[in-house]
């Protein structure tokens, strides 16, 4: 599942010493002869655009690879189940080990192959948190894409899908090597040839996308992932929730995606698989300066200079990036889905080929520096939001409360989805499916699918009230510990766990992104500033439905 993510608004970056650039390894991608899902023959790809067949909507492609007995308390019909398959208990098949990540419906575990001890990844998916017939219809969508275009080197190879009464079970290739960033940010220097070599292969997946009859329709750099940490580490596309199989002649009207890599087109809500060049090309912009070409605090604010479509190659490191590149940039960025560059011109564009025109010279350590504060997730403005709910008197909170009750008709204690959307709509809100999700996603600060009763009052609370002053100094003592007037590492690490927010990368990543005088802690006033920054469109809309139904 996908929706539109918040970003901030990023600091001058510290100097760095420039280093000298090592030569990043890429891999040669092969191409499919058949749109077969399985057993895909493949040859050598280096081919122009007119050599390229038209797409065509691919067979819908049964969903178990392996065949494996009913369970033993039967369903009444194939249409009960979400996959449309017999239930079967994945634990035949594989041993589910440590958490390796959360989302909204549900987690990723690292498990083991019985027959082999091989090690995958495994997203399994809480079907109590699929509510709607069109949640159930995403995932098997999903399942069949990623079993469409498995066999291909450059995206994660999928396994199989399995559903027991609880769960669906989504098997696929592990990468333990991170993202996307973390191979730039890992080498401590960086050149334009080092930028080339990795965007090879984010082009070399929207190619085969488009080739085998799929519109990706979420490509960003979190969506990337190496195949391990080694150094020659194959780069790897995943998460397909939100693609589709190209139709020929329909234009697809959902607002999709996140929001620094949308496409104008998608905006217009009339757009085909030209989005997906757009947001490449917002990823080779990121990665030749470090920062977004479209970017302000608020969603709204995103979208305004995205349709503005100005692109800034005045300011550093731009002087020193060459004419080849920007040239590149500006075609993939053409705001005329029928003017922008194909997959195919890509690849053959000066500045990409082996023997192109990218330079051996270093970009500088900004770039690095600004790739490590844009990749930074802001949760400690989350949980700092959190601890100000818990802190507010039962008068500022009492119509909340009512509403919270009210939302919860189950009485479980926690709000679902599809909870949420009934009660904001019940309320007269207008926002569409995407941003309640996007809401639920914002809400949610542990990551367990579900809006406990202080994550609500956080989220829905007057942002009048961080204009307190006794209310944001109540949040930044809960951080500084021993009252030394500032936040340190180590007490954001002890906070943070405490919510199993943040590895240790995420937290130097998060002082990192606050703080602005560089001196390795948060203090008082750094903290306020980052309360207090913008708000996205959405989540103002749903503030707006709140307190007028409270007023």
């Amino acid at each position: 599942m996908g929706c539109f993510s918040s970003k901030h608004k990023l600091p001058d970056p510290p100097s760095m010493p420039t280093t000298q650039p090592k030569q990043v390894q890429t891999q040669e991608v092969s191409m499919p002869q058949t749109r077969q899902p399985q057993q895909v023959q493949t040859q050598k790809v280096s081919v122009p655009e007119a050599q390229v067949p038209q797409t065509r909507q691919p067979q819908a492609v049964s969903v178990p690879l392996k065949p494996s007995p009913a369970s033993t308390r039967p369903i009444q019909t194939m249409e009960d189940t979400v996959l449309g398959k017999p239930l079967e208990d994945i634990k035949q098949y594989y041993k589910l080990g440590k958490e390796l990540g959360r989302g909204q419906f549900g987690i990723t575990y690292l498990c083991t192959e019985n027959s082999t001890g091989n090690s995958y990844a495994c997203k399994s998916i809480l079907k109590r948190k699929l509510r709607s017939k069109q949640d159930r219809e995403d995932i098997k969508k999903e399942v069949q894409i990623m079993q469409h275009l498995s066999g291909q080197p450059c995206i994660v190879e999928f396994r199989g899908a399995y559903e027991d009464r609880q769960s669906v079970h989504l098997v696929m290739e592990l990468c333990a090597g991170g993202e996307l960033f973390d191979r730039i940010i890992a080498e401590g220097h960086y050149s334009e040839r080092a930028a080339a070599g990795i965007f090879k292969s984010v082009v070399n997946v929207v190619h085969i996308c488009h080739f085998m009859g799929v519109i990706h329709r979420d490509l960003k750099p979190e969506n990337f992932l190496l195949s391990s940490k080694d150094a020659g580490a194959m780069l790897k596309a995943t998460d397909f929730g939100l693609s589709v199989f190209i139709e020929e002649g329909k234009r697809y009207r959902d607002i999709v995606g996140s929001a620094y890599y949308v496409a104008p087109e998608i905006l217009r809500r009339s757009y085909g698989k030209e989005v997906d060049i757009w947001s490449a090309g917002i990823i080779l912009y990121i990665l030749l300066s470090g920062v977004p070409p479209f970017w302000a605090e608020t969603e709204k604010g995103i979208f305004d200079a995205i349709s503005e479509g100005k692109l800034d190659f005045e300011s550093q490191p731009w002087p020193l990036i060459s004419e080849t590149a920007k040239d590149l940039v500006r075609k993939m960025l053409t705001k005329d889905p029928k003017k922008r560059l194909t997959s195919a011109q890509v690849l053959e564009h000066p500045w990409m080929r082996e023997d192109g025109e990218a330079s051996d010279k270093p970009i500088g350590s900004a770039v690095l520096s600004r790739l490590k504060q844009f990749r930074a997730m802001n949760k400690l403005k989350k949980l700092a939001l959190k601890v100000i709910a818990e802190n507010l008197s039962e008068e500022e909170i009492k119509g909340l409360k009512v509403m919270f009750t009210n939302m919860d008709t189950d009485k479980s204690g926690t709000i679902t989805y599809e909870e949420l959307k009934k009660g904001l709509a019940r309320l007269g809100s207008k926002l569409s499916e995407a941003e309640v999700k996007q809401l639920m996603e914002a809400a949610d600060v542990d990551g367990n699918g579900t809006i406990d009763y202080i994550e609500f009052i956080s989220a829905t609370m007057n942002r009048y009230r961080l204009d307190r002053d006794e209310l944001l100094y109540k949040a930044f003592q809960y951080f500084d510990k021993d009252n030394s007037g500032y936040i340190t590492k180590d007490e954001l690490e002890t906070a943070m766990k405490e919510y199993g927010m943040g590895d240790e990368a995420s937290i130097r990543a998060v002082i990192s992104e606050v703080d602005t005088d560089n001196d390795g802690r948060i203090n008082y006033e750094e903290f306020c500033t980052m309360m207090r920054s913008g708000t996205q469109q959405t989540e103002k809309a749903f503030l707006d439905t709140i307190n007028s139904s409270i007023t």
